[in-house]
């Protein structure tokens, strides 16, 4: 059975460019062969920002907002965040959706395809506190208009494609040595 990679769209932000690289991803990780992709778009969580009245620890989550973000992030084996940087810092949207959560990211492999490297290094502290595994390995797209055709459709460059391959190698690899640790 295949591992499942959540490839998360990290913006929730009118006109954002993050769909157009994680559906490519999306393809790219199911041409791969060593997952089975789901693109989870933290816009149509409509996640406020944390509402919950108990701590995410207790897993008494009340808004469906949550349960449902809970049951999508709770189901995969890795993760890809499809990250932007808004001032040199990962996006609200990903921060606020991490702290949502507790257990559901426990022993799981993470990566990013970032449009920002400061935002990629910035989130990774915070994964590591909810019990993620992230990995030096990700995608690098700075000055990511100038991969655009004039349709807007993403034309990954040889050095793209090489990195994705190597991080999706490596996100397996981590994904399988985890998974005794996400069992029981």
């Amino acid at each position: 059975m295949k591992h499942q990679l959540n490839v998360i769209i990290g913006s929730t932000r009118p006109g954002r460019a993050g769909p157009v690289f994680a559906k490519w991803l999306e393809s790219f990780a199911r041409e791969h062969g060593k997952f089975e992709p789901v693109l989870t778009d933290i816009a149509a969580f409509n996640l406020p920002v944390l509402d919950e009245p108990h701590h995410p620890r207790l897993g008494k989550y009340e808004n469906s907002h949550t349960k449902a973000w809970s049951k999508a992030i709770d189901a995969a084996d890795a993760f890809v965040f499809v990250a932007p940087e808004y001032n040199y810092f990962a996006a609200p949207a990903i921060v606020n959706a991490v702290d949502y959560l507790l257990r559901e990211w426990r022993y799981k492999p993470a990566a990013g395809v970032s449009g920002g490297l400061r935002a990629a290094q910035a989130v990774k502290p915070l994964l590591t506190a909810v019990g993620v595994m992230p990995i030096p390995e990700g995608v690098a797209l700075p000055m990511y208009q100038k991969l655009l055709d004039e349709t807007g459709a993403f034309l990954p460059s040889e050095q793209v494609l090489g990195g994705a391959r190597t991080m999706l190698d490596e996100l397996f690899r981590w994904s399988e040595a985890l998974k005794p640790m996400r069992v029981g």
